[in-house]
């Protein structure tokens, strides 16, 4: 992190107010928003923030740059000229005479978390005065959250009981390689002696085993489930998803995280935590590449997980017939136990979801083997908007006795 935040302050311009000596004093201007000494702690301006009419207002101090904006994989249309992840041309920032750019969305922003950086002369730069981050794949992102009434099941809230997130290192026997996951623990574990149902929750392809609490915010949403007692109180284990790379790699039919999943992750969280080790009490759900874990690694292991959730993703993504045939090869004898077996299978999809072809294929096939499903089309596309939703409708259904 330390290592990040040093290239964003190199990216940003910010720099020559650290190291003076290695910067002729003309190329920064006399005047300008850069703090006087690194002890300056505060800052006259806000980076973010968010308007009375729910615009959002972004600024970044750069005096040195020469171009900035603002790129966000959340905020789609919302900036102009955006594609519809919002990163093609970003929201244009303009500069005054002190060296801060600025830039205002042209609409209000609904109420949710997003994500965004600054672009800086062509690199992308997280936030300089930013605190609270998203990790991805690669790289990282800032966060800032648009409060509102539509976002109060995500929300954290301080009248309700609210439970733990830990990071878990542990080593991976079958890849041979240290790994991590995220853990949330329901209010409440500390204090007592009872053991509690998982749902094993994995991200999608862009992020990593941190996205679904710092952007997804699972925790909270279980938080007011939990509290509103909507849902069972549960352990909810966030897998890094990605595994090291090897040549000819099946990102979506990764049998090396389906193997850690199963030999090493989930032993050590019933080692380690006052779990239900029961097939009845285990759940797995994940979004897009996620979903495709679930798929391949919960849907026909009724003997580990009797609930599955899908979310944004299906069989088939290029070539339908083949993949639907391999999958099949693969499965068939699980997905005929599951059949009979599985409590829940939830399948959730947007409407406008890049992915939605995949939909139809998918659910031929769990006809085919007479697998009972609830199938629930959103409006939307491919985005933490209705991930998140998902999460929130899926999480009730978990656990509750006599399904």
């Amino acid at each position: 992190m330390k290592v990040r935040i040093s290239l964003a302050i190199f990216a940003s311009g910010l720099w020559p107010a650290i190291a003076s000596a290695q910067t002729p004093a003309a190329a920064v201007p006399v005047a300008n928003c850069l703090p006087k000494s690194w002890l300056d702690l505060q800052a006259p301006y806000r980076s973010v923030e968010v308007l009375p009419d729910g615009r959002v207002t972004f600024r970044l101090c750069a005096p040195l740059a020469r171009d900035a904006k603002v790129i966000s994989p959340d905020l789609g249309d919302l900036i102009p000229g955006g594609a519809t992840d919002g990163v093609v041309n970003g929201l244009p920032l303009t500069r005054d005479a002190a060296g801060l750019w600025t830039g205002t969305t042209s609409r209000p922003v609904p109420a949710s978390p997003y994500r965004f950086n600054f672009q800086v002369d062509g690199a992308p730069v997280p936030d300089p005065r930013g605190t609270t981050w998203s990790e991805q794949v690669t790289g990282l992102t800032g966060v800032f959250d648009v409060p509102g009434a539509a976002a109060a099941f995500q929300e954290y809230r301080k009248e309700v009981p609210h439970g733990a997130v830990s990071t878990v290192e542990y080593w991976s026997n079958g890849l041979g390689v240290k790994r991590r996951a995220h853990v949330y623990t329901p209010p409440g574990y500390t204090g007592d002696a009872r053991r509690y149902p998982v749902l094993y929750l994995v991200h999608g392809a862009g992020d990593s085993d941190d996205s679904w609490t710092s952007i997804g915010h699972a925790h909270y949403i279980l938080d007011n489930l939990i509290a509103a007692g909507q849902a069972v109180p549960m352990i909810v284990v966030m897998p890094a998803g990605h595994t090291p790379m090897r040549p000819n790699q099946n990102l979506l039919v990764n049998t090396d995280f389906g193997g850690d999943l199963t030999n090493d992750l989930i032993p050590l969280i019933d080692r380690s935590y006052r779990t239900v080790a029961k097939p009845e009490m285990r759940a797995m759900a994940g979004l897009s590449m996620g979903g495709a874990h679930t798929l391949n690694f919960g849907l026909p292991r009724s003997d580990l997980f009797r609930y599955a959730g899908i979310f944004s993703m299906g069989l088939g993504v290029q070539d339908p017939a083949k993949e639907i045939a391999d999958y099949e090869t693969r499965n068939a004898d699980g997905l005929r136990r599951s059949a009979k077996d599985m409590k829940l299978v939830w399948y959730g999809m947007g409407k406008t979801d890049f992915l939605y072809g995949t939909v139809a294929p998918t659910r031929a096939m769990l006809d085919k083997y007479g697998i009972r499903y609830t199938y629930v089309e959103s409006e939307g596309g491919h985005v933490w908007g209705n991930w998140r939703s998902y999460l929130n409708q899926f999480a009730p259904k978990l656990f509750r006795p006599g399904r």
